[in-house]
């Protein structure tokens, strides 16, 4: 019996290969960028009319995006939001939604591809499961803003009134980072036990939304950390870098939740006993090869 890590790693990497994911992620990246900056239209819209300030979730992407990357995206809402109406609101909800549901179908798509599932549901359940979770994917962003806003509040009164306020700006640190990492622990969740054409349990999930979690934060952060000590991406691209630093990040998100969705299912196939016999290779990564059976 082979060593169980080894395995998984195999089959992970074949199934990296056979499913095309490099080119599913390309793909993902582009609805993705259609639908972002409409998405962050509707929630900053939606945190307009409550007593969260949105700065606070800018703060927080500050963190994860490259520096290029982040000033872009922190212009061109502010600038939208600025000339905002009264139709903006009806206007951002169906111009995401609709985006979303793009790519939600490109997830969705990619998860069927890593369970060899055909995709049998009906197209308004689909656009159901987008509608959603693009809603679901706002309310948690608000409520774990909301929560950081009014949480922050009331820590600082619990720590004055114990005496050890001094403590309460690095304790409050850690725990927004706490409470940014299981917001997005909740978004994968739903994503993969719901995406693809498959009953799928929380436990046989679980494994790649750990990974997909941590991974897509280390990554991000690394890269952030990359582009802005040694990326020159503003020489070779001119005033469009940051459009193209903005681009690979999306790619790599794109490339990590695909990964995610393909660990759970290397677990669940092996769980069956079931197997690739061999990489196929379609023109990918060459430094892996496989001898045919």
């Amino acid at each position: 019996m082979k060593p169980i890590i080894p395995q998984i790693m195999k089959e992970l990497y074949c199934r990296f290969q056979d499913d095309e994911v490099p080119a599913l992620g390309a793909q993902l990246t582009f609805y993705i960028i259609l639908s972002f900056f409409p998405f962050l239209i509707f929630l900053f819209t939606i945190l307009s009319y409550t007593p969260i300030n949105s700065d606070a979730f800018l703060l927080d992407l500050s963190h994860l995006l490259p520096r290029e990357a982040y000033l872009i995206v922190h212009k061109t809402i502010k600038e939208i939001l600025k000339v905002r109406n009264t139709t903006l609101l009806s206007f951002g909800m169906i111009t995401t939604l609709w985006s979303a549901s793009n790519g939600v179908n490109s997830i969705i798509r990619g998860l069927n591809k890593a369970y060899d599932e055909e995709e049998t549901r009906s197209f308004l359940v689909l656009r159901g499961i987008s509608l959603f979770f693009t809603i679901a994917l706002t309310t948690s962003i608000a409520f774990s803003l909301s929560f950081l806003v009014f949480g922050e509040i009331l820590g600082f009164y619990l720590f004055s009134i114990i005496g050890i306020s001094p403590w309460f700006g690095i304790s409050w640190s850690i725990f927004r980072y706490f409470i940014m990492i299981i917001t997005i622990l909740i978004v994968f969740i739903f994503l993969y036990k719901h995406m693809p054409n498959r009953q799928l349990t929380f436990k046989e999930v679980l494994p790649g939304t750990i990974f997909s979690t941590f991974f897509w934060i280390l990554l991000s952060i690394l890269f952030s950390k990359y582009i802005n000590h040694f990326g020159k991406f503003n020489i070779m691209y001119g005033s469009i870098g940051g459009i193209i630093i903005l681009l690979l990040w999306m790619y790599i998100s794109s490339i990590v939740i695909l990964l995610g969705g393909e660990l759970n299912a290397v677990l669940l196939f092996l769980k069956e006993g079931k197997s690739k016999p061999r990489c196929k290779n379609f023109g990918g990564l060459p430094f892996f090869t496989s001898s045919k059976p």
